[in-house]
């Protein structure tokens, strides 16, 4: 099912609306500043499960997830001053940065390193979901493992849509993905580039 939400001005009533749908264990997709994502609340452990499924995932790649403020990353990240600068000036922004992971984060979202990687995006949309739900969601892009990501909400629809409680459509987006740089001990590398300036990790 799709929900058109308007993405400079998403309307209080469709982001509670999807707000209880990820309270209620739902799964949804949702627009980002790169493509669309699938993701539901980080402490829905069989909505994480669905996700992997839908996906063909292999259960020993975690997912990253979005928090909506360098305030909440603190509380799911040990964030360094050095990593703080970085994420301070960078985000929100298409990068998904790997950071030494809290205790907070569940156990399902950790590498073998306990590490996670964590997204701001520069969308509207998805960080007044996030606010308003009051706890990271996961976030991964909406295709099968190996394919190409989409970002028309449409074809999301019909892909996807008998596995999904909702699309929220925010528009046609772009099928780029953000560049994934870790940040751990305090040495930046690269780990997946995609859009988004990476002159400052060499």
């Amino acid at each position: 099912m799709l929900l058109a939400v308007h993405p400079e001005l998403p309307q209080p009533r469709h982001i509670e609306r999807i707000v209880r749908i990820l309270r209620d264990g739902g799964v949804i997709a949702y627009p980002t500043d790169t493509t669309y994502g699938i993701g539901c609340s980080i402490f829905n452990k069989k909505g994480i499960e669905r996700i992997y499924q839908m996906k063909h995932r292999d259960r020993k790649k975690p997912f990253s997830f979005i928090c909506p403020s360098l305030s909440e990353v603190t509380r799911y990240a040990r964030v360094s001053n050095f990593a703080f600068k970085i994420l301070k000036r960078y985000l929100p922004g298409p990068y998904t940065f790997v950071l030494e992971a809290t205790r907070d984060v569940p156990d399902l979202l950790l590498t073998r390193q306990k590490t996670a990687g964590i997204r701001i995006p520069d969308n509207r949309i998805c960080l007044d979901i996030v606010q308003m739900l009051g706890n990271p969601i996961i976030t991964t892009s909406a295709n099968l493992t190996g394919e190409e990501p989409v970002g028309d909400p449409e074809l999301i629809d019909l892909n996807f849509g008998n596995q999904l409680d909702l699309v929220v459509d925010g528009g046609v987006l772009t099928t780029d993905v953000s560049s994934v740089v870790s940040l751990v001990r305090d040495v930046p590398e690269i780990l997946r580039p995609g859009i988004g300036d990476l002159s400052w990790c060499s």
